[in-house]
């Protein structure tokens, strides 16, 4: 899929382009693998199976998904072919979903076996080597037919066309060529059965074996079933929760070991990336957190391995440094942000006796912004911080917001280190994300001691609760229902009882109830208003909020400057303000030009604060 130019509609019918005509350089990487690779003709059709010699050999196709979802697709990759061994890596994983860890573990081995994938031959134990061998996935294909019986093959079939995202359909030629021609499986699967690894109908669970290797798949479609494994089970063009990732990682445990026959070692060498392949030409890979990939050319080599596929899948990891075990991260980039709350407040406008509480107090809010996947690593990095390192604020803010996920040893260190600090008084408030996220859900069910740990969507939100527990623990709480006099207004600070007499005048008063729309965006600015009870909201029409505003506060005030209304005003509570048209007030400044230069002075302070506060918020910003 190449990035093309979006054109959008501008003034008088006038277009603009958008975005860029050239191609990612990921699909300029694949263009060039497959111009390059096609031209490889060595190896062989599959002829054991007489059905599968019937294949092109011009074929080939390469997809590529990552997990956010986006699809590249070169050549024939929309090709249909028989999924074969490729299907083992999936029935593995829903063997352990439907009967458990336990008994797969008790029924089938996980160690390579160094020979080939059809061996007629078990471990001492009586068990087949692997699931990515025939025996193993005949065994599979067993365990999954004890449970369902005549409905096995449809739970497999269903179970994949959720990997892949599509109801996925049998080639009826193939699978009736590999029932006539199977009798290498056959004497696997009667040897399964005389060490009662197989129920006794041999032949039903045979059938489902071979109707699963006759599963009709595209390069597409292996791409995104290896992008579910890579996304932790979660197919990323559904969103659909395929597997759970606690099987998702045995499953790429005994591909890695296993999955390419007895190249299996070569390749975790040399490619080191989870993988699979087929006699049918496929293979698929699975590069945890990063990238699903399938391929598809029929030419085998002596391995059984796709030739082109192996070329792309060696090109792929050798360009771009893919290898599994050559990984790179430092934990120290976790943390995009640790401050104290001095000149970066919340949203909340305070009084001036709140505001000098803050400031005196600063350092007993800590807040530190995470970035990225939390796992064991980064997650003790953070406690080390936490728990060796000053300042030791009471009230402790951790921002989660552009954090996707965590594992459940980060989750678990967490869990325990807030469990500590609440135990020595420290209060924990966790942001960015909802009630219903699993990142929150991870933590909290870890930490012993929920008490002291609160949680709110918005970062803005966490530090304006802990400011109000600093305000209150220091006795400067002010209560939005008490009315506010005129004279605490920062717009009319130094004003004299007449000239506010002399405000309140010209004033109307103005009652709304809890939610009710104040000022719209957009409307005419004819009038400013002075807050005397209550609480509101200056918001954007997105629902960002710009600040929240309480009792001796003022609002409206930048049509003094003839600027329209530029966001809405939201009562939060039942509200009592004054309000002040714009025409009455033009007239008392004519007439009291002194009172006028104080108000003026007093809106050139009230802007040049709010100028210091959002440089203080871009500095902190930039120290990141």
């Amino acid at each position: 899929m190449d990035a093309q130019p979006n054109r959008l509609s501008g003034a008088a019918g006038a277009t603009r382009t958008t975005g860029y005509s050239t191609k990612p350089p990921l699909r300029r990487f694949l263009t060039d693998c497959h111009a390059e690779f096609r031209a490889d003709n060595t190896g062989e059709l599959a002829d054991y199976i007489p059905e599968l010699k019937r294949a092109n050999p011009d074929h080939f196709g390469i997809a590529l998904v990552t997990i956010d979802g986006h699809i590249y697709e070169v050549g024939d990759s929309d090709a249909p072919f028989t999924i074969q061994s490729v299907s083992k890596a999936f029935v593995f994983a829903l063997a352990l979903e439907t009967v458990g860890e336990e008994r797969v573990a008790a029924t089938i081995g996980v160690e390579p076996s160094g020979e080939a994938f059809n061996s007629i031959r078990l471990t001492n134990d009586n068990r087949p080597f692997n699931p990515m061998v025939n025996a193993g996935a005949i065994a599979c294909s067993g365990l999954i037919y004890e449970v369902d019986g005549k409905g096995a093959f449809e739970r497999v079939r269903s179970k994949l066309s959720a990997f892949a995202g599509r109801e996925l359909g049998v080639d009826d030629a193939v699978h009736a060529s590999e029932t006539a021609t199977g009798n290498r499986n056959r004497a696997i699967a009667w040897l399964l059965r005389n060490y009662a690894v197989l129920p006794d109908d041999v032949d039903a669970v045979l059938d489902v074996y071979f109707r699963q290797c006759a599963i009709l798949v595209t390069a597409r479609d292996l791409a995104v079933m290896a992008a579910t494994l890579a996304n932790r089970g979660i197919n990323p063009v559904t969103g659909v929760q395929v597997i759970t990732p606690h099987i998702v990682a045995r499953t790429l445990s005994v591909m890695t070991s296993s999955g390419m026959y007895d190249y299996a070692g070569e390749w975790t060498y040399r490619v080191g990336i989870p993988a699979k392949s087929g006699v049918g030409g496929g293979i698929v890979a699975a590069l945890p957190s990063q990238l699903g990939l399938g391929t598809f050319s029929p030419l085998l080599d002596n391995h059984f391995n796709s030739v082109r596929g192996l070329k792309v899948c060696e090109a792929l990891s050798a360009r771009f440094d893919l290898h599994m075990l050559n990984r790179n991260a430092d934990v120290r980039t976790s943390i995009m942000a640790d401050y104290d709350v001095y000149g970066i407040s919340s949203r909340r406008s305070r009084q001036p006796r709140e505001q000098q509480i803050l400031d005196e107090r600063h350092s007993d809010i800590r807040v530190l912004e995470l970035v990225g996947a939390m796992n064991f690593g980064t997650i003790d990095y953070l406690t080390r911080r936490l728990t060796s390192e000053p300042p030791n604020a009471p009230l402790l803010i951790i921002d989660f917001r552009r954090v996707p996920d965590i594992t459940a040893a980060g989750a678990e260190l967490l869990g325990e280190t807030l469990t500590a600090l609440g135990g020595a008084g420290v209060t924990a408030i966790l942001s960015g994300f909802e009630e219903t996220s699993a990142v929150w859900a991870a933590i909290a069910a870890r930490t012993a001691e929920p008490r002291r740990l609160r949680r709110f969507t918005l970062l803005d939100d966490a530090i304006e609760w802990a400011e109000d527990q600093v305000i209150y623990r220091f006795g400067g709480f002010t209560d939005v229902k008490e009315s506010a006099h005129l004279g605490e207004q920062a717009l009319l600070a130094e004003l004299d009882a007449e000239e506010i007499a002399a405000i309140v005048k010209l004033s109307t008063t103005r009652h709304y109830a809890a939610g009710q729309r104040i000022v719209a965006a957009g409307e005419v600015a004819n009038s400013l208003f002075f807050l005397q009870s209550g609480m509101v909201s200056v918001k954007l029409r997105s629902g960002v909020r710009l600040a929240s505003l309480g009792p001796g506060m003022e609002f409206g005030e930048m049509a003094i400057l003839g600027q329209g209304r530029s966001a809405d005003v939201l009562a939060d509570t039942p509200v009592t303000c004054l309000e002040l048209p714009l025409d009455s007030f033009a007239d008392y400044r004519r007439l009291h030009p002194e009172t006028s230069l104080k108000i003026m002075r007093n809106l050139a302070a009230i802007l040049a604060r709010r100028l210091v506060l959002a440089n203080a918020k871009v500095d902190l910003l930039s120290a990141y």
